[in-house]
C-alpha cells in the first residue's frame, strides 16, 4: 500500500473513532437530561401529594404554623430580656443577634420543609416493612426516602423569619448588597445540607435498632445551639470545638449572618462551613450504604 493510501486509511479510522466518541457523548448527555427530567417529574408528583395531604387536614396545617410563630416569638423575647442586662455578647449587638436568630429560624424551617418529616419517618418505614416497597421502585431509594413529603407550613414560617431579619437590618441601618444576599443563601444551603446529612445519618440507626426516632428528635433539639453567637463560648473550649467540628451547629447560622453583616475577617469560616457540609454528606452516604447492605427486609 502506498504512503498516501495508509494516510487515507488512518484518517478514516480517526474519523470513525471521533464520530463514535461524539455519538457516545451525545447519548450520555441525553441520558442525563432524561434522568433529570424523570426525577423532576417524580418530585413534582410528591409535591402534589403533599399539597393534597395538607388540604385534607387544614386544622393541623394552621395549628403548626401558629405554634412555630409563638415559639419564634419566645426566642426573640428571650433576646430582648437578655439585652436588658448587657449591650453586647462578644462583639454581637442586640439586632445582630436578632438577625442571627432569624437566620437560624429560616434555616431550620427550610430544613423542616424538605427533610425533617422524611428523616423521622425512616424508622417507621423500616419497622413496618414499607421500606421494602421503596426498594422495589425503579428510582434512587435515598431520593425517595428523603423527599417523600413536604411540610408546606414551614415555608410560611420561613417568611416570618425573613421579615424579622429585614427589620433587624433596618434597625442596624444597613442594606445588604446582592452579593451578600446571594452568599448568605448559598451558605444557608450548606447549613441545611449539614442538618440533613447528620439527621439522615442518625435516622439510618433504625436499620440496626428497633426505633431511632428518639435519637433523631434529640438531634433536632440541638438546633437551638445554632441561635447562639459563637463568641458566647470560650474560643478554646470543648463545647465550641464539638459544635464546630463534630456537630457543626455554630457554623450553620453564624457564618451566613457574619457574611451578611460584614463580620467576617477572612474566608476561612466560609470554607470551613462548605467543607463540613461536604464531609457530613459523604459520611451520611457511607452510613446509608452500610445500613442498606445490612438490611434484610421486614419479611426475613
Amino acid at each position: 500500500m502506498s504512503g498516501l493510501g495508509r494516510i487515507r486509511n488512518k484518517m478514516k479510522a480517526e474519523k470513525g473513532i471521533t464520530e463514535h466518541g461524539t455519538r457516545n457523548a451525545v447519548h450520555a448527555s441525553r441520558k442525563r437530561r432524561y434522568a433529570l427530567s424523570r426525577y423532576f417529574s417524580i418530585y413534582a408528583a410528591l409535591w402534589k401529594n403533599s399539597v393534597t395531604r395538607e388540604t385534607m387536614f387544614k386544622g393541623n396545617f394552621l395549628m403548626w404554623i401558629v405554634v412555630e410563630v409563638l415559639w419564634f416569638g419566645l426566642q426573640l423575647s428571650f433576646i430582648g430580656v437578655l439585652y436588658l442586662h448587657t449591650d453586647e455578647i462578644g462583639s454581637w449587638t442586640k439586632w445582630q443577634v436578632v438577625m442571627l436568630v432569624g437566620a437560624s429560624h429560616f434555616i431550620q424551617q427550610m430544613f423542616q420543609a424538605f427533610f425533617l418529616i422524611n428523616c423521622t419517618n425512616l424508622s417507621e418505614l423500616v419497622r413496618t416493612g414499607k421500606f421494602d416497597f421503596l426498594l422495589l421502585l425503579p428510582v434512587n431509594t435515598r431520593f425517595v426516602v428523603s423527599f417523600r413529603q413536604v411540610d408546606l407550613g414551614a415555608f410560611v414560617n420561613a417568611v416570618s423569619s425573613i421579615a424579622v431579619m429585614a427589620y433587624a437590618a433596618w434597625r442596624l441601618h444597613f442594606m445588604p448588597t446582592i452579593f451578600h444576599m446571594l452568599g448568605f443563601l448559598a451558605l444557608c444551603v450548606a447549613g441545611i445540607l449539614i442538618h440533613y446529612s447528620l439527621m439522615f445519618l442518625l435516622a439510618t440507626i433504625s436499620f440496626w435498632t428497633v426505633r431511632a426516632q428518639g435519637i433523631v428528635w434529640g438531634y433536632y433539639n440541638l438546633f437551638n445551639i445554632a441561635r447562639m453567637p459563637d463568641e458566647a463560648f470560650p474560643a478554646r473550649g470543648v463545647f465550641k470545638a464539638v459544635f464546630t467540628f463534630a456537630l457543626p451547629m455554630l457554623l450553620v447560622s453564624n457564618v451566613p449572618v457574619r457574611l451578611l453583616v460584614n463580620k467576617l475577617d477572612s474566608v476561612r469560616p466560609i470554607l470551613l462551613l462548605l467543607a463540613m457540609s461536604l464531609v457530613c454528606f459523604a459520611v451520611s452516604e457511607f452510613g446509608w450504604r452500610a445500613s442498606i447492605r445490612r438490611y434484610t427486609s421486614a419479611s426475613s
